[in-house]
């Protein structure tokens, strides 16, 4: 039984309405046949599939047209990434990236050359950058990190490590968060540009993780590292800037936990209606239709908060606490909505085969990344109370 793709609660274009039939054919007959194999491998999309996207024009939906992008709304890249993430996370990993990650930061607080020399291999598909913000003692608390970059010359040193890098090991180049001066908190804060392939520069192991299988984790270890001076993207003092970026981010975040729980959803809504037990459909017991209704409002809520945020942002950044109620809440709604589908298939929904586990374990990693629910809340009652709350005693 075939389900309709949800319509977005706001009008699409005719146009976007291609661009959402190109991602959900591309998901349904190239990328969903190969999910579990790559979940259960830890396959890390192939170069081929990257490319694929670029020449599809589906990695730079965002970016600008003068750098090999289509300049599209923010909504665009959205309805794009929860198509391809009803396939499979990794599928949508470098949309998610190249449409709401790193790739959005180089393009708004980057120079011209800087946009130049990596935007148009980032829409190709020839390169990937990944964020690296986190570490062992700086996770939440983001502004506590203490890798450190000095200038020397014409080039800047790094030194430090960096952990939750995901992409590291697989991506081109890494957007570092680095501390660029002696000033505490987020004031000494700047950002770099560093290739993979960078002397000094080395991964740990692959994280062996509960869900984002393919997607990659490692931690970074930055010794002597020289780049460039002209690879600061964002200098001392600039981190209160990046907070519009962040936002974008959590869309598309929201969005991977938005294709999760429609997901769970149309397998359950199929699985009710196909599983018979005391002799009729199950979807005919109140508690099942209960259950189903349940998950129908949790997902169109989510959906309702998400394209309300892109909507705002046109395409530039949403407005914070819009993005920070979408996130969280379509987060939370990914674990509840898998873990009912789970409910409902009963033992199959346990099984491998029947990909729900899946879903459920990828759920809990888009409700860590970004910035975690709890952390949402503050910057929740943060911006709706025009106060700010600091988490330190003094």
């Amino acid at each position: 039984m075939e389900l309709p793709v949800r319509q977005s609660p706001f009008a699409l274009t005719e146009e976007q309405l291609q661009l959402r039939s190109l991602a959900a054919d591309l998901a349904r007959d190239v990328y969903a046949p190969r999910a579990q194999e790559w979940d259960a491998a830890g396959i890390h999309l192939p170069r081929e599939e990257r490319k694929r996207l670029g020449e599809l024009g589906l990695l730079g939906i965002t970016l600008p047209e003068e750098y090999g992008g289509m300049g599209r709304p923010l909504i665009d890249a959205l309805i794009v990434i929860e198509e391809l993430a009803k396939a499979t996370q990794v599928a949508a990993w470098p949309v998610f990236e190249a449409t709401t990650g790193p790739a959005r930061v180089i393009d708004m607080f980057g120079n011209d050359e800087q946009k130049r020399r990596w935007l148009p291999a980032v829409c190709s598909g020839e390169s990937t950058v990944a964020v690296s913000i986190s570490e062992p003692d700086a996770g939440s608390a983001a502004t506590d990190m203490s890798t450190r970059a000095r200038v020397d010359g014409d080039e800047i040193v790094i030194d430090g490590m960096k952990r939750w890098c995901s992409g590291a090991g697989f991506s081109e180049q890494y957007l570092v968060y680095v501390r660029l001066g002696e000033e505490l908190g987020s004031r000494g804060i700047g950002a770099v540009v560093v290739d993979g392939d960078t002397p000094g520069l080395e991964f740990g192991p692959q994280e062996r993780l509960m869900g984002f299988r393919g997607i990659g984790s490692a931690d970074m270890f930055f010794n002597e590292v020289r780049i460039p001076r002209e690879n600061l993207l964002v200098g001392k003092g600039g981190f209160s800037q990046l907070f519009t970026a962040f936002s974008i981010e959590r869309l598309g975040n929201a969005t991977m936990a938005l294709a999760i729980g429609q997901t769970a959803l149309d397998r359950s809504a199929r699985y009710v209606q196909e599983r018979r037990q005391f002799g009729r459909p199950i979807a005919e017991f109140q508690l099942v239709q209960a259950t189903i209704a349940d998950m129908v409002m949790q997902v169109e809520a989510a959906r309702l908060l998400i394209h309300r945020a892109a909507v705002s942002a046109g395409r530039g950044s949403p407005p914070a606490l819009e993005a920070s109620v979408a996130k969280c809440f379509a987060n939370e709604m990914a674990k509840r909505v898998s873990d009912l589908g789970i409910q409902l298939h009963g033992g199959y929904g346990y099984s491998v085969e029947f990909d729900m586990e899946r879903l459920h374990r990828d759920a809990h990693g888009w409700a860590l990344a970004g910035g975690t629910t709890n952390i949402q809340r503050v910057r929740i009652a943060s911006e709706y109370l025009g106060r700010r709350f600091g988490q330190r005693r003094n």
